[in-house]
């Protein structure tokens, strides 16, 4: 599971296979920017990549070249916080810590407006509708929401945090916005009432670093310095009585960046390690930890097809990895081994049944006395060995 860059094992690494010869992963190093890269993003149904750094400038990447195709420059006059490209790929919106917040034609390379805050922007998020940008500021630990079409100042929520919100962004909805805090918190504020409908206090035992939510809106996952990342049920709010699922040992420092993948089966998570973290979101495991950056990731991406990791650093490089068949990996096949089975819920007599990790959850729907009955002409798949131990073995 754990793989680098160059194809050879950690010695010290304690996994059920780690005197295996492990197969490297294909990766292009891309390097354009002279400083950290604070974020990267997919676009352009990820045909194009889309940068920031601390060098002031944003940049649009060819896919299949991996090389720049356009610089958006000498506009900041200090470091790029994030960037984030709008749902249909026409534009972007910049956070800087030189106190303002533009919003850029990807297609021109022009910016179409800028909007001037008290203090440093740290973070900033389109709505998936385009209508509203949404952005938090240092120096009053708030929020701001700006009208994307008229960059006026819709709503701007000071003290929103009792410390520096370093990260905020909309749910699918665009109705509501979630904020994360060094003062350990979790707030999602209602944009129709105006207020913070939800507030999670000591969410972690750290800052917390990132969040985002996953295409449904059902679920928000935070990521903390305290080393662990959550995944929180905020839509029925089942988190109040049950908590939320923990993925405990996320790295061995503190985590700085976290995305779903679109059908919300797989997490993306980046580290003060230096690594990338590929986990299963039902089981909560590890599927596959890369390494190859020199410095803190501080972003990553998945392609929607889930065949590629994008990774940015603060050893100003990105790292392009190729996962289609990662599956395929000794060294994952063993981890899905010894993760062993979980349980599913049977579509026709809706009785619980194990499927193994390395099953297709999303093929295998029925248990196997249901699928013992299944006439010999259905396109149902073939049945896979029960395990040993379980209850459906004979």
């Amino acid at each position: 599971m754990l793989l680098h860059g160059n194809g050879t094992t950690p010695g010290e690494e304690e996994t059920v296979w780690h005197s295996e010869r492990l197969s490297q992963v294909p990766f292009r190093v891309l390097k354009a920017h002279n400083g950290a890269v604070t974020s990267c993003h997919f676009c352009f149904e990820d045909t194009k990549l889309l940068t920031s750094s601390h060098d002031t400038t944003a940049k649009l990447w060819d896919f299949s070249t991996c090389s720049p195709i356009c610089d958006f420059k000498d506009e900041h006059s200090g470091p790029i916080s994030e960037c984030n490209p709008t749902a249909d790929s026409t534009r972007m919106v910049t956070s800087s810590y030189d106190k303002t917040v533009k919003l850029w034609d990807l297609q021109t390379g022009k910016v179409l407006w800028s909007v001037s805050l008290d203090g440093l922007v740290t973070s900033c998020n389109v709505s998936g509708d385009g209508k509203r940008v949404v952005c938090s500021v240092d120096v009053d630990n708030g929020v701001c929401i700006i009208d994307s079409t008229s960059a006026s100042k819709v709503m701007n929520v000071k003290d929103h945090h009792s410390s520096t919100v370093t990260r905020c962004c909309f749910d699918p909805e665009s109705r509501r916005i979630c904020s994360v805090s060094s003062d350990r918190s979790v707030k999602l504020l209602d944009i129709t009432a105006k207020r913070t409908t939800i507030q999670i206090k000591r969410a972690h035992d750290n800052v917390i670093s990132d969040c985002g939510f996953s295409v449904s809106g059902r679920s928000l996952c935070t990521a903390s310095w305290d080393k662990s990342l959550k995944v929180w049920d905020v839509n029925t709010g089942e988190f109040r009585h049950k908590g939320p699922d923990h993925l405990r040992n996320a790295h061995t420092g503190s985590v700085s960046c976290c995305v779903f993948s679109q059908d919300a089966s797989v997490l993306l998570s980046g580290g003060y390690d230096k690594t990338i973290v590929l986990w299963d979101v039902q089981s909560n495991r590890k599927k596959l930890v890369l390494k190859g950056h020199s410095d803190w990731v501080l972003d990553v991406a998945l392609s929607a097809n889930k065949k590629w990791i994008m990774s940015s650093s603060k050893d100003s490089a990105l790292r392009l990895w190729n996962i289609e068949n990662y599956e395929e990996i000794p060294a994952v096949i063993e981890n899905k081994k010894a993760i062993g089975s979980r349980l599913c819920r049977c579509e026709q007599c809706q009785k619980p049944f194990p499927i193994m990790h390395r099953d297709n959850a999303d093929v295998i729907t029925k248990c196997f006395f249901c699928r013992l009955s299944t006439p010999p002409c259905s396109s149902e798949p073939p049945l896979p060995a029960a395990p040993p131990d379980s209850p459906c073995a004979p």
